[in-house]
């Protein structure tokens, strides 16, 4: 399993990218998505989800372009209004990739579609959680 934070200090965003035996997964992709993919095709991976946290209102995502050049499968929480094609995951649904596993946990607030994803290892152990804008360094 491998996880790697892309951090953009001008926008305090992270994005990720996690990789299990040749399956990965982007969450909350800026716009420049050529670093996914060159990441993938390094390793030899291809790239199976691009989850998003919420619709961002703060920065331009990635999520469009990278489905399209990946043949990715959007994922968004719960009742995500969107004008594209994306996939609705609902609470505790849970996500394959490789032999790891990710978890969307339905956290509405900061937007009503808000999710955090779980991430699991092949032991079936909790890893890591990725909250996006639900949680905050020092505030919630």
């Amino acid at each position: 399993m491998k996880i790697e934070q892309i951090y953009t200090k001008c926008l305090a965003q992270g994005a990720y990218y996690i990789e299990s035996n040749g399956e990965a997964a982007i969450i909350d992709p800026l716009r420049e998505t050529q670093q996914y993919i060159d990441k993938a095709n390094a390793n030899n991976a291809s790239i199976k989800y691009v989850f998003e946290t919420h619709i961002h209102a703060d920065f331009v995502s990635g999520h469009l372009d990278l489905a399209k050049k990946t043949g990715a499968t959007i994922v968004y929480g719960p009742n995500a209004n969107t004008a594209f094609e994306c996939y609705n995951a609902a609470d505790n649904e849970v996500f394959k990739i490789g032999n790891i596993s990710i978890k969307a946990l339905h956290t509405p607030g900061h937007t009503l579609e808000s999710v955090c994803y779980l991430l699991r290892d092949k032991e079936g152990k909790n890893h890591a959680v990725f909250t996006g804008d639900t949680l905050f360094i020092g505030d919630v």
